[in-house]
């Protein structure tokens, strides 16, 4: 019998639940193969008392499971997109992007109040800064409170830390089927998503002819293009979770359009513009609109961060 895949993922109930449909996904493809998971902790799940941003962001989630990659401890990574760094490691691949979830945000409050109806001076907790500069750019006037851990646990807060409300990933929330506690869903030119947000990203060894050609008939080919574009807007922008940047991309009828954004982190400014073209200059078209914004206003906002953080 050949031997088993073996697919790396961390150990959160959302993480899991991506890793077991690759594994349902893989054997009803192919028929003669075993799928076992190989759960691996990372720095990211150790270090849970501390803001993203300010142990290094995005690597954070992913960066263990690559070496385990790299190393042959397993076959495949299956990551949420939107933890993966605008760069893949040297000998690593992105070997699919499945179809995209929903790509935006929810908000789950406890008093079932929306954003607009939560009283001044209500705390809304987040992990994410481009959620933070954002929320605090359309209600000034509430205060973000910084929140680590899984899915449950963020949701579970709202009681233990006292909070009017979290905001999370919309497909986090379904995936885990949460659903009945959202209170709003928040659409994309109110809380532009994080790049890749809603997708799964299957990474793998570059060139392996084993395991590469399986994990391609997973791939979905509008959603990688669309990916690949606010990724290419990420990665002209050189950044990550230090830094409040937002971009999400739609095609229609071969027609894509790329929404980006860069915030301060007081949500004091906002720079957002969007940017048309063929579906197939997906990258050329994110690396003009990051240019577009750096020319606007950008440029200035991650030369203040950088030199904040150093």
């Amino acid at each position: 019998m050949a031997r088993p895949v073996i697919v790396g993922t961390r150990g959160s109930k959302l993480a899991l639940w991506q890793a077991e449909w690759l594994r349902s996904a893989l054997l009803e493809r192919f028929s003669g193969i075993s799928v076992e998971l190989a759960i691996i902790k990372t720095q990211g799940d150790k270090i849970l008392d501390v803001p993203l941003a300010k142990v290094g962001g995005k690597g954070l989630f992913v960066k263990e499971i690559e070496e385990a990659l790299r190393e042959g401890r397993v076959d495949v990574a299956v990551h949420s997109l939107k933890d993966m760094p605008a760069e893949i490691p040297a000998g690593l691949a992105i070997g699919a992007v499945p179809e995209r979830e929903v790509p935006t945000d929810v908000l789950i409050s406890r008093n079932g109040l929306t954003l607009m109806e939560v009283p001044a001076g209500g705390v809304i907790g987040t992990s994410s800064l481009r959620r933070a500069a954002q929320l605090r750019h359309l209600r000034p006037d509430l205060e973000v409170f910084p929140l680590r851990g899984n899915v449950e646990t963020r949701i579970r807060k709202l009681d233990t830390d006292q909070l009017a409300a979290v905001v999370l990933a919309a497909a986090g929330v379904k995936r885990l089927g949460l659903e009945h506690r959202v209170t709003e869903h928040l659409a994309a030119d109110r809380m532009l998503p994080a790049v890749g947000q809603g997708a799964l990203c299957l990474e793998i060894r570059e060139q392996d002819p084993r395991i590469g050609p399986m994990i391609a008939t997973l791939d979905h080919p509008a959603t990688r293009t669309a990916v690949s574009g606010e990724r290419a807007f990420l990665r002209r922008l050189e950044g990550g979770c230090q830094v409040p940047i937002a971009g999400y991309g739609r095609i229609e009828d071969s027609h894509f359009t790329l929404t980006g954004l860069v915030a301060a982190v007081d949500g004091s400014r906002v720079i957002k513009h969007s940017l048309s073209g063929p579906a197939a200059s997906a990258e050329r078209i994110g690396v003009q609109l990051a240019e577009m914004i750096l020319s606007r206003g950008a440029d200035q906002i991650l030369k203040n961060l950088a030199s904040a953080t150093r």
